[in-house]
């Protein structure tokens, strides 16, 4: 099990190479690692998770609005049921707080029972329409005006960083190969060797078999294999962070009646103690384009004004943007090349989050179908991934974590209330951050309402501190 940054990639001619190490690559890494193969995970960035995971609105959806019969409805489904019971295993945090589809004029509340009837046929059968009574007696903060809800119980939040990193660690542990800072280019045809030739930013990546998971660069990736059935086009989406103090504030998820755009701008809470609000749907040509605008952030506080006035009068802690990589398509764009040993993976947006094991799932079935003889499958230990979530302790709060080792009794990151021992932990782990903003997403450290003005230096110096010294070896993460 090797995780690279620097140097040459190895010569061997790999089972599977993976191009992208976001929820998705990781997620089919991982489940390419229960069989004994040779696997390369391949990522342009310093860390996994980098791109449009990483700005995920973090919901755990049930898909009762998917459109059925397609692809995404299935996977988001099955996603659903494995994702749940692998984040009980491994320490993910999840919330199943329930979200409230509310509708805010005649329309829309005219459309409440077809999504009612739509989540049946999507197997999610104990949504259920509330009256403005009902509604406000469970969200009493809600602007005025609602005339009802759809209740969906089973939908949950999440944190998508943890997911992407347990997928990464158990990869790597059961003996994948991640490669950072490689940058595919030029791809030779299978057809002239027993394998295909990637040139990558680190020298020659050879495979057998290719997976394209490359998010926003999935059609450029698949045009050099020579399709062209899909298109990426680069949505943004931003969002406005609200300070934990507004927490109290939100019992549910807040949705509002989805469109043909997207689900639209929702207020959520989140696992790691604020509110949420976004995100916004814009269609745009840069696939590097991440900033907030001006214009965004506004419409996002007229439709938050709607949804509950109140909160727009509490402290903003962040804002940030992520690109999600829509396509001409209304359905995920997983399709299998057999002749060239080839599975492209295009079109995931924000349900990959949710569909992420049932896409890799149906990917080695791809693959086997390419020609792939995946051998016997293993169990795999689970990581035990550390807890950055509110809905149980953290290790600051817990005695016989400071008593055992007293750096988890020193906190670090006030607002956060990240500890020294935390730090150390990420930074020993078995896929360690790249950079400050890695660690920022292992830990919740910079994340709080100072964003690191009074803790910056402490955790920049423990940062440098380790990334001088010899690797101690993983350590094992605590919960």
């Amino acid at each position: 099990m090797t995780v690279t940054t620097t140097g040459d990639l190895p010569g061997q001619v790999y089972d599977v190479a993976i191009i992208g190490a976001g929820v998705v690559g990781t997620a089919i890494a991982r489940e390419l690692a229960v069989h004994h193969l040779r696997i390369a995970l391949v990522e342009a960035s310093d860390d996994v998770g980098d791109g449009t995971s990483k700005a995920n609105t973090a919901i755990l959806h049930t898909g009762f609005d998917a459109t059925p019969g397609t692809l995404e409805a299935g996977l988001v489904r099955e996603g659903y049921r494995r994702l749940n019971k692998y984040a009980a295993e491994v320490g993910i945090p999840v919330e199943p707080l329930g979200a409230l589809l509310v509708a805010w004029d005649s329309e829309q509340f005219a459309a409440l029972p077809a999504l009612a009837e739509k989540a049946v046929r999507n197997d999610c059968h104990d949504t259920r329409i509330l009256t403005a009574d009902e509604v406000y007696a469970r969200e009493p903060h809600l602007g005025p005006g609602a005339l009802g809800a759809l209740e969906v119980p089973g939908e949950s939040i999440i944190c998508p960083w943890t997911t992407t990193l347990a997928y990464a660690t158990q990869a790597v542990r059961a003996g994948a190969d991640l490669h950072l800072n490689c940058t595919a280019g030029a791809i030779a045809p299978s057809g002239t060797h027993d394998h295909h030739e990637i040139a990558t930013s680190r020298g020659p990546l050879r495979a057998r078999y290719l997976v394209n998971a490359a998010g926003l660069h999935a059609d450029e990736i698949d045009r050099r294999l020579g399709h062209t059935e899909f298109s990426v086009t680069p949505r943004r989406g931003q969002l406005i962070v609200f300070e934990k103090y507004a927490r109290g504030m939100v019992g549910h998820i807040l949705l509002p009646v989805p469109t043909a755009r997207g689900k639209g701008v929702l207020v959520a809470p989140t696992v790691y103690g604020n509110v949420m609000l976004g995100p916004t749907a814009e269609d745009l040509d840069d696939k590097h384009a991440t900033g907030s605008s001006a214009a965004g952030l506004s419409l996002l506080r007229d439709k938050g004004a709607r949804i509950m006035p109140e909160l727009m009068d509490e402290e903003v802690t962040a804002v940030y943007a992520g690109l999600r990589a829509a396509t001409e398509h209304a359905d995920f764009q997983i399709r299998d090349h057999p002749e060239q040993r080839y599975v492209a993976v295009g079109g995931i947006r924000s349900t990959g989050l949710t569909a992420s094991m049932a896409i890799a799932a149906h990917v080695r079935d791809l693959l086997t179908g390419c020609g792939l003889d995946p051998g016997p499958a293993r169990e795999l230990e689970p990581p035990r991934m550390p807890n950055i979530g509110e809905a149980f302790p953290r290790p600051y709060q817990r005695a016989d974590l400071i008593a055992a080792d007293p750096a988890y009794g020193t906190v670090v990151c006030h607002c956060e209330r990240v500890t020294r021992g935390e730090i150390r932990d990420a930074l020993r782990a078995t896929v360690p951050p790249g950079s400050l903003d890695g660690l920022r997403r292992r830990t919740r450290a910079l994340t709080g309402r100072c964003q690191g003005f009074y803790c910056g230096a402490a955790v920049r110096a423990q940062f440098d501190e380790a990334r001088a010294t010899p690797a101690a070896g993983p350590t094992e993460a605590r919960r």
